[in-house]
């Protein structure tokens, strides 16, 4: 296997193995650049310029052909070809007198549209007007924003900002997995549903992105991640998997154990037998930051490691799960070897990166 050297310092040099896969990492960076990191070489062979500007979330179309970008400097949206690594696809949502706010979202399953939760800014002659958050639907073709509806108050932290989303394979029903879980008609932009299961709070990252490409199994028509839940007693907060099925709308919750201070990011392994998390417990000076190894048959915690913590980071993995990357907010990417959960090595990734997120692609 073959060795990298990382230059540290003035002239401090680490060697360390890296994985021997043919895949591809793109991750965001500013101020409006997508990262193409090659596992096989680790390190970024090059980048993606993003006219709309600096990218705040990634989402991978179900068949892997498709990047999803959203950017914030311009409200844009753009749709990078994974084989050619070419932009098909741009636009800002600004204009002179409206702008928008929105952080992610997620392409229906015919790639046409994307679902989000939006913000609508309009410059009037002595006052700007400021809309209420919005569910709202963005024809990528029309390259417009085409229907908007109001958030109901109990859910506008369901459907929030950083929640995440999924799209049942029919096309007509959205998921928004926030507090709650928000079961949402497409053509009404009407919640039907409520489920009381709620994402675990982030760890103080940087856009927490729950459901994109590398925050869950990506089974077709099933959504499979972390939740905290509490019991009908005493109202014990505790966390556990779920798995939801996004056809039928079925759902089965396993507890594991009480809910940390903190959680955030759930990486399966290509076999779907083992998952690994991080957890954080404490502020400031007394925070605490670990991995945290499961096993997806049992649902159990099998190993637990702590790691230096950073203010913003973001949690990743090898496309054989065989690494986890600790990254965001910086111009390292750090190296821990899944098994061991000990640290290898710190990669100078040259650009300092978002919390845009990860994304695979073999």
């Amino acid at each position: 296997m073959p060795k990298y050297r990382l230059m540290l310092g003035a002239g401090l040099a680490m060697l360390s193995a890296m994985p021997l896969n043919a895949a591809t990492l793109f991750m965001g960076s500013y101020p409006d650049r997508l990262l193409v990191f090659e596992e096989s070489k680790g390190a970024v062979t090059g980048t993606i310029k993003l006219d709309t500007g600096l990218p705040t979330s990634m989402q991978l179309s179900d068949d892997g052909k498709r990047i999803y970008v959203t950017t914030i400097t311009t409200s844009g949206i753009e749709v990078i070809d994974t084989a050619t690594r070419q932009v098909i696809n741009k636009f800002s949502l600004n204009d002179g007198t409206t702008r928008y706010r929105f952080w992610g979202g997620v392409p229906d399953p015919t790639g046409r549209y994307f679902y989000t939760v939006i913000s609508k800014f309009e410059k009037g002659i002595d006052r700007y007007t400021v809309s209420k958050p919005m569910y709202g639907v963005i024809d990528l073709k029309l390259q417009k924003v085409v229907r908007t509806a109001e958030i109901d108050k109990e859910d506008e932290r369901s459907g929030g900002w950083r929640a995440g989303y999924k799209v049942s394979p029919d096309g007509k029903t959205l998921y928004a997995f926030g507090e709650k879980v928000a079961i949402i008609d497409v053509a009404t932009l009407k919640v039907t549903d409520r489920i009381d299961l709620a994402k675990p709070e982030g760890t103080g990252m940087e856009n927490v992105g729950f459901g994109g490409t590398l925050d869950a199994i990506r089974t077709p028509g099933q959504y499979v991640s972390l939740f905290n839940a509490a019991d009908a007693y005493v109202h014990n907060k505790m966390f556990g998997m779920a798995r939801f099925d996004l056809s039928t709308r079925q759902f089965d919750f396993t507890p594991i154990g009480p809910a940390p201070d903190a959680m955030a990011g759930l990486q399966v392994t290509p076999d779907g037998k083992q998952a690994y998390t991080v957890v954080t417990n404490g502020k400031y000076g007394n925070k605490r930051c670990e991995f945290w190894h499961m096993d997806m048959a049992s649902n159990a915690v099998l190993d637990k490691a702590e790691f230096p913590c950073r203010s913003r980071f973001r949690l990743g993995m090898s496309t054989d799960g065989a690494k986890l990357y600790i990254y965001g907010a910086s111009y390292d990417l750090e190296v821990y070897d899944a098994k061991t959960l000990k640290h290898e090595v710190t990669l100078d990734l040259g650009y300092d990166t978002t919390g845009a997120g990860m994304v695979a692609v073999e």
